[in-house]
């Protein structure tokens, strides 16, 4: 790419069906900003996929042959510089897309999800961002039976031990739902400031984006105290 040329998204599809694929392809290679870089027909093809091909983004069925999305999503988000996750589902109330957005992933779309939604979510990831609200957050995690929740709660409130108070009142606004500039208008900081933060409590954790924490202020029971 030279200095002319703008930055595009690289994306890679994982899917075991081989229309499905096609159809997000094409769909996909309508946006001038964002380009097919591989596609994959099993989890086991997408790390050596993403090795050569380095893309941005990879959108992820769950449920494929040989190694699950679930399983590519954890190896994959496990490595440095990994590419942001997108999980691909038939249904939003699932363990499986909760296990996904545990390893890293940035967010989930149903497949039956409108072309232009799945285009926008693709550039959201690409920026970082996570391509589901807390509201959706709450409500998968309200429909997914925990058998360990009291195991869970236990650990995740010992990890958001590490945080300082200032970097636990970020982490609790976050998980409300607020974005960076209503984290700083509440808590009366810039919004570098609040960046900052974020990154802060993301390297205190070893979590990888602002899903992940969202989740662990969840599993720690704080949400409704910090609202």
């Amino acid at each position: 790419m030279t200095a002319s040329q703008p930055w595009t998204v690289g994306v890679l599809i994982a899917d075991d069906d081989p229309l499905v694929r096609a159809g997000l392809s094409m769909m996909l290679r309508g946006a001038p900003d964002i380009r097919v870089v591989a596609e994959a027909g099993d989890g086991a093809e997408v790390l050596p996929l993403v090795a050569r091909h380095t893309p941005d983004v990879v959108l992820m069925d769950i449920r494929m042959p040989v190694m699950d999305g679930l399983s590519a999503t954890e190896a994959l988000r496990g490595r440095a510089g990994a590419p942001e996750v997108v999980v691909l589902t038939t249904f939003d109330a699932d363990e499986h897309v909760l296990r996904a957005l545990r390893a890293g992933a940035a967010g989930f779309l149903l497949k039956d999800t409108p072309p232009e939604e799945i285009v926008a979510a693709v550039r959201q990831v690409a920026r970082g961002l996570p391509v589901l609200s807390p509201a959706v957050t709450r409500r998968l995690i309200a429909h997914v039976a925990d058998t360990g929740h009291d195991r869970r709660r236990a650990r995740a409130l010992e990890r958001l031990a590490a945080l300082n108070d200032r970097e636990r009142e970020v982490a609790l606004a976050l998980a409300g739902g607020r974005s960076n500039a209503e984290i700083g208008a509440l808590l009366h900081l810039s919004v570098p400031t609040v960046k900052t933060h974020v990154s802060g409590v993301l390297a205190k954790l070893g979590l990888n984006n602002r899903v992940q924490i969202a989740l662990l202020v969840h599993d720690a029971g704080l949400l409704d105290d910090g609202e």
